[in-house]
């Protein structure tokens, strides 16, 4: 049955798309998409809330149960959000990781997350959230503020087989990567990339942030320094399994809050017209500054992962402490698509190169996404996540829930 629904998705797929599935190319990356395949601007991919009309979705409506990954895709589909890709370029440069600021309230509204295939968002210490924002399909001008890098990020750099963008890092971080043999694929003006070369820019318009939020960077810049580092392949990374159509079992949920501390809280919530989740921070919508649109996502995960506190990652005395997270194993995790919530757990085996995460119900059945963008949210405990069948009032916050 399997693989008959794959011979009716395969035949759909070049259909509707003209999109022949062509031999992959040297170095583990992806095949090249037919320059028939026509698509709407990166911008109006993302924020159309017809998003399950454009011709991917066409795709998949002719047979809406057939699901792909998380062990194989079509060729010239993007694994990060199970749509194909917008270009040629796309489909053809790296996985990019741009670190970037959430903490202090000041440094919001942020540049180009709205542009992101996947963002995650974690505690980078004492309660202030950090994103790795995960950038394919789109190659926005500006990024940022752009801030440092975690341990956690080591994780994504093996888990997408990307190059990671960021400001610096602290001292014994610094060693780790220096050490490290993913060293190739970091990019940061703390190892001598600047404006000129790489597109890391301060911006003084944003100088009452504080100058250490006046970083932003270009990702065209940076996939052509990667380029001429013979960096830049389309390497495939395993991703989320996807579908039109849900799981069966979800239960409503069309609101969900989380508090770090009192130090940083977010809300999302479910609309139904545009059956996509909206984003709010401290209370107000949570914008991003390229164009005032408020962030959006079609897929929200949250995850549960073991806190290791390592106050050596910081200068002794520090008010704060980093902490060691490790995506590997199995853990606990919501899923919310369309308005429902399913409780199950992200695994991965291994920290293979492109071994990315699975979502998985207790009898190792995949959990599958909306094809779209997905916001990932790493929490300590699942308990954090209050989520509601009703529509809070976006200012109203909750205590937080203790460790």
């Amino acid at each position: 049955m399997q693989r008959q629904k794959w011979s009716i998705f395969l035949a759909c797929l070049a259909a509707v798309l003209c999109l022949p599935l062509l031999s992959g190319m040297s170095r583990g990356q992806e095949g090249t998409p037919a320059s028939a395949l026509t698509t709407p601007t990166a911008r109006s991919w993302l924020q159309s809330p017809a998003i399950v009309s454009t011709a991917i979705a066409k795709t998949y409506s002719a047979s809406p149960d057939v699901e792909i990954g998380p062990w194989d895709y079509p060729k010239g589909v993007n694994p990060l959000t199970g749509l194909a890709y917008p270009s040629d370029e796309a489909l053809s440069r790296r996985n990019l990781i741009v670190k970037v600021s959430n903490w202090p309230p000041k440094v919001r509204p942020q540049h180009g997350l709205s542009l992101a295939d996947l963002v995650y968002e974690y505690e980078a210490e004492g309660g202030v959230t950090r994103f790795a924002a995960l950038y394919r399909n789109n190659a926005p001008e500006q990024v940022g503020s752009i801030r440092s890098a975690r341990l956690l990020d080591i994780e994504l750099i093996s888990m997408y087989a990307a190059l990671l963008a960021y400001s610096g890092t602290s001292g014994p971080i610094h060693e780790i990567y220096m050490n490290a043999n993913f060293r190739p694929l970091l990019l940061s003006p703390s190892l001598g990339d600047n404006c000129d070369n790489a597109g890391f820019c301060r911006d003084a318009t944003y100088g009452d942030r504080g100058y250490e939020h006046t970083m932003f960077g270009d990702t065209r810049q940076m996939w052509r320094l990667a380029t001429r580092r013979n960096l830049n392949f389309g390497y495939r990374a395993n991703g989320f399994a996807f579908s039109l159509q849900p799981n069966e079992g979800g239960k409503e949920a069309r609101d969900l809050y989380i508090n770090w501390f009192d130090r940083t809280d977010v809300r999302w919530q479910y609309d139904e017209a545009s059956r996509r989740y909206f984003r709010y921070s401290d209370g107000i919508p949570h914008l991003d500054a390229a164009d005032d649109t408020q962030l959006v996502a079609d897929n929200l995960l949250v995850l549960q992962v073991v806190h290791k506190r390592r106050p050596d990652l910081f200068t002794p005395g520090a008010i704060d402490e980093s902490y060691e997270l490790t995506l590997q194993g199995r853990g606990p995790a919501y899923v919310l698509r369309d308005g429902l919530v399913y409780e199950g757990f992200w695994w991965r085996r291994s920290q293979s190169r492109g071994e990315a995460l699975r979502l998985i119900f207790s009898d190792g059945e995949p959990i599958t996404l909306k094809p779209g963008r997905t916001w990932i949210t790493i929490t300590r405990s699942l308990t954090w996540a209050q989520i509601s069948s009703e529509l809070a009032n976006p200012s109203t916050s909750i205590a937080p829930t203790q460790p």
